[in-house]
């Protein structure tokens, strides 16, 4: 081959190599796995419109996202958005997310305590494996005219209240009831005679309580239907649920409980196998917008981690929010901690142990 045919070959591969570009640009892809609510259709378009790439959404939950990324070694998806409790523990065990390059995400969008307690939360070996996103509580939903005495998770035990309560027979009511009880379940993490030993007292506890409970609720429309019919005054349950019921009922609202209402995070994380963290931290830096934030937080519910995020969002939520969360409740907040390998077992033999009882 001449160097002048060498030299036309060599441009016209050139051309062909430019000219397949935009197809390779425009496949593209963000493989999401996270919550109903935290991508939405809008969000979704406008981040498609301003990088080209394509984002697939698979809604999940914490138990979920755990089971798929570990039946895959960490593969099937790009990001993740487990809760910020459930990262190390995970990691240490089945090694399904890598570290976050920090230096890729910008800090700036983020409300700084939030950040660094998330980081701190999913440090697992001087590696970190998550940054926050969206965050809420749970604690009391109360008709006010019908339990205007329910203040804390202890108070629906109140016999006057029996048949009219309901919560569910999850972890989170054992650590809530553990609180009202004077207990420190998070501190006693790292011992699993010390946590038994509160176990065995919440146990008893929750099973004295039995018959105030109407029902023990298993998903989010049931217990809003319940509120709302009248059926249960009182339950535990998520703020979100509490301030909706209350645009529909304003005797109906959220009360963050005086032994301080149980905090989630749900965060940023990337699986071991992905195979797109440009796209990844894109997304990131995308949502923690505030103007885009404030448009999640209207989908979801939910109020996120970005830095003036909750300046565009309804007011009608702010005031909402307000009321249920002077600043003292917000001090009090308790924020999960990651969740030591075992302790999910013992839990679950002293809710079943609940649910048999008579």
């Amino acid at each position: 081959m001449t160097r002048i045919s060498r030299r036309l070959f060599a441009c016209l591969a050139a051309s062909l190599m430019a000219g397949a570009l935009p197809s390779l640009a425009s496949a593209d892809t963000l493989r999401l796995l996270t919550w109903g609510g935290y991508a939405p259709e809008d969000v979704v378009a406008d981040f498609e419109k301003e990088t080209g790439i394509t984002v697939e959404v698979t809604l999940s939950n914490n138990e979920e996202m755990i089971a798929k990324l570990r039946a895959t070694g960490g593969g099937g998806f790009d990001l993740a958005q487990p809760s910020q409790d459930r990262i190390t523990g995970a990691q240490a065990e089945f090694g399904i997310y890598k570290p976050l390059d920090l230096s890729r995400i910008d800090a700036s969008l983020f409300i700084p305590s939030m950040l660094e307690a998330t980081k701190k939360n999913t440090t697992l070996n001087g590696e970190v494996y998550g940054v926050p996103h969206v965050w809420g509580t749970s604690g009391l939903v109360v008709n006010k005219a019908k339990a205007p005495d329910v203040k804390d998770y202890l108070d629906l035990c109140d016999p006057k209240y029996k048949g009219r309560v309901s919560y569910r027979l999850k972890r989170p009511t054992l650590i809530a009831f553990a609180f009202a009880m004077g207990e420190d379940p998070f501190a006693a993490y790292g011992d699993p005679d010390a946590y038994q030993a509160i176990l065995d007292k919440v146990e008893q506890k929750l099973i004295e309580c039995k018959p105030n409970v109407k029902t023990y609720w298993s998903g989010g429309d049931e217990i809003l239907n319940l509120l709302r019919s009248g059926e249960v005054w009182a339950a535990m349950a998520w703020d979100t649920g509490g301030w909706k019921l209350n645009a529909e009922n304003p005797d109906i609202t959220f009360v963050a409980p005086k032994s301080g209402a149980l905090g989630w995070i749900d965060t940023f994380a990337l699986p071991k196998r992905g195979r797109n963290d440009d796209a990844a931290y894109k997304w990131i830096n995308f949502v923690m917008r505030p103007e885009i934030a404030a448009r999640i937080t209207a989908a979801a519910g939910n109020f996120t981690a970005s830095k003036g995020g909750d300046a565009n969002v309804d007011p009608a939520l702010k005031a909402r929010f307000n009321e249920s969360f002077p600043p003292e409740a917000i001090d009090n907040i308790r924020w999960y901690p990651p969740v030591p390998a075992g302790l999910e077992a013992m839990e679950g033999a002293v809710l079943d142990r609940v649910k048999a009882a008579e």
